[in-house]
């Protein structure tokens, strides 16, 4: 099976084990959203405001064969998919946004 991206994802790495995550992920919990901003949304609604963009935090994206990449991973699994826009490539160096897919 090839492998592609599915969504944005974070990686909050807390240290602590926690069950149903991305095969890859031995402690720490991934969010997953249309787009980044969606992810801390999403974990500051369940916290009650508690949680914000930490500088530990990975941003990222969750594939096909649940694995959690970071943005150049993800560069590389999503030009090997075709499914980059390549008129949207925001930043190569950084590696892959959202906004490059959809």
């Amino acid at each position: 099976m090839k492998e592609y991206i599915l969504c944005s994802a974070i990686h909050f790495r807390d240290d602590v084990f926690h069950e149903h995550q991305p095969v890859n992920i031995k402690s720490g919990y991934v969010v997953c959203g249309q787009r980044h901003h969606n992810c801390y949304m999403t974990v500051s609604i369940l916290s009650g405001g508690a949680i914000m963009q930490e500088k530990d935090d990975i941003q990222g994206f969750l594939t096909n064969i649940n694995r959690f990449v970071d943005r150049k991973h993800a560069l590389q699994i999503a030009n090997d998919a075709n499914q980059l826009n390549e008129a949207k490539l925001h930043n190569a160096r950084i590696g892959l946004f959202s906004e490059d897919l959809w």
